[in-house]
């Protein structure tokens, strides 16, 4: 028996609950991993809340990433082995593959030999972020040195992970924020420029750090009405990745900034990337590089203990976290 975080109603974190279940042994091409640390994504709160890109089948596990020691390996799997220290790739389906409990099941081709230096926490805290933020930035926009970048909600995880990502190519990020209470933290973190949207007008702003050229791409978390703005201060050609949805706020089809410049505005989902074996492979070793070398280095908001879960989603859900929350076992 293993204690496993579950959820029988849609809702919000208080249906979060721990209990033990009997956690099967790793299957034909899968590892098993007693974890040492989990981390926490607005996909789980989405997909607690019934509001995800797939429903839960209840009584429901969770869970997207984790870190931890490979306890077994199934038929088939051969680059791993009990006793290896990984992290893990978020699998594309929470249905099938809920790592948040004190063991988690998962495909091999998911599980990562992480850098020793990294603690668990940060191991926890990695794939989810850097895999989102290099999908679009490198993999398909190709980002280069001195280019400009629009990063929004830029004191998530995922926006902080691309200021680092951004740095690494010596591109210049921009930060957006909606005040400038998180300013300072994000030139800290890296940000070349800060915006306060809710302070400041975007379009001009943008326009000035830019120049006459205006911003080729734009990473964009939000949506809502700020789609006007972003759009009338991008470059000709220029690609608009749209990963969230977090305004409450209508999104407006920009139709003459589109036309006018040619843009493309992109959905985009992280699965892109781990869906595809060659883009994963790339992907790990940029991102690997980079934990090695300290030019990516996870920025953790706040670790809770396993046993107060209920109180890390709530933590989740407040938007006052800059960076990963994680949960340690």
């Amino acid at each position: 028996m293993a204690r496993t975080i579950r959820f029988h109603r849609h809702g919000g974190p208080e249906v979060l609950t721990i209990e033990d279940i009997d956690v099967p042994p790793a299957g034909p091409g899968e590892v098993r991993i007693r974890t040492k640390a989990l981390g926490l994504n607005r996909a789980e709160a989405l997909f607690r809340s019934g509001s995800y890109i797939e429903q839960a089948r209840f009584p429901s596990g969770i869970g997207l990433e984790a870190a931890g020691l490979i306890e077994s390996v199934g038929e088939g799997v051969e680059d791993f082995s009990a006793g290896d220290a990984v992290s893990l790739v978020p699998p594309r389906s929470m249905v099938r593959w809920p790592v948040h409990g004190e063991f988690a099941i998962a495909p091999a081709k998911l599980a990562v030999k992480h850098p020793p230096t990294l603690s668990w926490e940060a191991a926890a805290a990695s794939w989810m972020q850097y895999l989102t933020a290099y999908g679009a930035l490198i993999d398909i926009a190709r980002l280069s040195k001195g280019e400009p970048v629009v990063i929004t909600a830029a004191s998530s995880s995922v926006g902080l992970a691309a200021i680092q990502i951004a740095n690494r190519v010596d591109a210049i990020p921009i930060a957006v924020t909606r005040t400038s209470r998180k300013a300072q933290a994000l030139h800290e973190a890296g940000a070349a420029h800060v915006i306060a949207s809710a302070d400041e007008d975007l379009e001009a702003r943008l326009w000035k750090i830019a120049g006459e050229d205006g911003v080729r791409v734009v990473f964009d978390a939000v949506g809502g009405l700020a789609f006007l703005p972003l759009t009338a201060a991008m470059a000709r050609g220029g690609i608009l990745f749209e990963y969230g949805g977090l305004s409450p706020e209508a999104t407006p089809f920009p139709l003459f900034n589109v036309l006018s410049k040619s843009l493309t505005l992109r959905g985009y989902l992280v699965h892109e990337i781990i869906g595809d074996p060659k883009r994963l492979a790339a992907a790990k070793a940029f991102i690997l590089d980079g934990l090695g070398d300290g030019s990516l280095k996870p920025i953790i908001a706040r670790t809770f203990p396993f046993e107060a879960i209920v109180e890390a989603h709530r933590y989740l859900e407040s938007n006052e976290q800059f960076g990963k929350v994680v949960v340690t076992l």
